[in-house]
């Protein structure tokens, strides 16, 4: 199957010959490993990452609580 892409965004472009470059392979060869990744169809399963794992996990920590208090303090002198 043969398939013409218009319209491909400059930094995709230059994103997928830079790989191609660097990893001494085709154009075509680098965008097809992309295009089989992006639907899920290629070897290695798609990592999906939601963070959920990290969820409740917070910690009061006062020098960072004083930190943030910190940076929400308004100089007058420079609001004139």
């Amino acid at each position: 199957m043969q398939y013409t892409l218009r319209k491909v965004p400059p930094g995709i472009d230059r994103a997928l010959r830079r790989i191609a470059r660097q990893e001494g392979r085709s154009l075509n060869d680098v965008t097809l490993a992309a295009l089989r990744r992006a639907v899920g169809a290629g070897d290695e399963p798609v990592p999906y990452r939601d963070l959920k794992d990290l969820a409740g996990t917070w910690e009061s920590d006062a020098k960072f609580d004083a930190a943030l208090a910190d940076q929400d303090r308004i100089d007058p002198d420079l609001w004139r």
